[in-house]
């Protein structure tokens, strides 16, 4: 009796322990399968604004009050691209920029009294972002007034349908020189204005992303 009772409690710890690492094992496989088959994190998420570069899109016209007659369209698309436009032989600039960027500007405006419209390009080498605002420079590489190769400025305020933008060549970048006198002005990478005309049709969209250290 003793020794077939024993027997069983024997068996019965067996079985127990036999079960418990089934359910364990079970609970892991089950982990590795969600975990495997967790999505990638949602666009916005703070996952996202660590990987994704930071960038700047949109079409809109501004409301621009020195001309507010004319209708005045800017078309953004620029991507951060850090390090990529090196200065071979410059102490710290060899690899460039974290502010380096690529993409590319448009912008039109007619002119309300005579009905021409000009037309610009510029291709975009510089980018930084703060929260919804971003400022980004660009050179010009077609033109209807002739100013190829001049660097521009455009700051750029995403207010979530209510954005703003402003423009180096707009009101102010003035310069002077020895004298006193009045000279073009030169705009340095990423120098812009504030944003200080709104947006009044269509719109941009800023996604910020923190400056890399290397």
């Amino acid at each position: 009796m003793f020794r077939t009772r024993a027997r069983a409690q024997i068996h019965a710890r067996i079985h127990t322990r036999i079960r418990t690492a089934i359910a364990a094992a079970t609970a892991a496989l089950a982990l590795a399968t969600l975990t495997a088959a967790a999505p990638a994190p949602a666009p916005g998420s703070d996952s996202d604004h660590h990987t994704r570069p930071a960038s700047v899109s949109g079409t809109g016209r501004i409301s621009y009050a020195f001309s507010p007659s004319d209708e005045i369209w800017f078309t953004v698309d620029a991507q951060a691209a850090p390090f990529t436009h090196p200065f071979p032989g410059v102490d710290k600039l060899e690899h460039g920029l974290p502010t380096d960027a690529r993409g590319t500007v448009r912008w039109s405006h007619r002119d309300a009294s005579t009905g021409t419209v000009y037309r610009a390009e510029a291709a975009v080498d510089c980018l930084v972002t703060g929260g919804p605002v971003a400022t980004l420079t660009a050179v010009v590489t077609t033109s209807d007034i002739g100013n190829v190769g001049e660097r521009i400025g455009l700051s750029i305020y995403d207010g979530h349908g209510r954005s703003r933008l402003g423009f180096s060549w707009g009101i102010g970048n003035l310069d002077v020189d020895a004298a006193g006198r009045p000279r073009p002005a030169v705009t340095g990478t990423c120098m812009a204005p504030a944003p200080f005309a709104p947006v009044v049709n269509g719109g941009f969209t800023v996604h910020h992303t923190e400056l890399p250290t290397q």
